[in-house]
């Protein structure tokens, strides 16, 4: 089974948002945060297009891999989500890693907040990242309905929120 880079974002924020993903429930093309993301990616660093390929391999798409330092360049729109950026930017690493191209780095880029994160790739992080891929392999494939609320400060500005909270009163949130 393949697995995207979403889906590796998706795990590592909210498991029930990667089931309604995985099972074309998308509610990101009406999220104005999303947009806006797009936007930044789209316009932090104009000229990228001429120095960086466009990687298309396994699922996953690389917008910007300097094949001469072998490096991802992985833009997001801020900080909040870090554990989930990194992951994903760790997957497309390993990812890279198995079609035997070694000694690839990564690098987050906040253009908003200037700041700049270099991403490696360890053993211990092969490992967790097989057993992520079996949990998502497991997610997806199940039958059931989707797993259950994680009651998060995040969850109000996700695209998901109102189809997750619709009949959840305040108490409840």
């Amino acid at each position: 089974m393949k697995i995207s880079g979403t889906q590796i974002h998706y795990y590592f924020i909210c498991k029930r948002k990667l089931w309604l993903y995985v099972n074309e429930i998308t509610m990101e093309t009406n999220s104005d945060i999303v947009y806006e993301g797009k936007l930044i990616h789209e316009n932090s660093y104009e000229k990228r297009n001429e120095k960086y390929k466009e990687i298309e391999i396994e699922g996953i798409k690389i917008d910007f891999y300097d094949p001469h330092n072998k490096v991802i360049h992985e833009i997001k729109k801020s900080k909040k989500m870090e554990k989930a950026h990194e992951w994903q930017l760790k997957f497309y690493i390993y990812i890279l890693e198995l079609a035997g191209i070694i000694g690839v780095t990564g690098i987050l880029e906040y253009p908003e907040q200037k700041k700049n994160k270099e991403i490696l790739l360890e053993d211990k992080d092969r490992l967790i990242l097989q057993n992520t891929k079996q949990e998502i392999a497991q997610i997806v494939e199940a039958n059931s309905p989707c797993p259950a609320l994680i009651h998060s400060k995040i969850c109000k500005k996700c695209s998901y929120y109102d189809f997750c909270y619709i009949g959840e009163t305040e108490e409840e949130e």
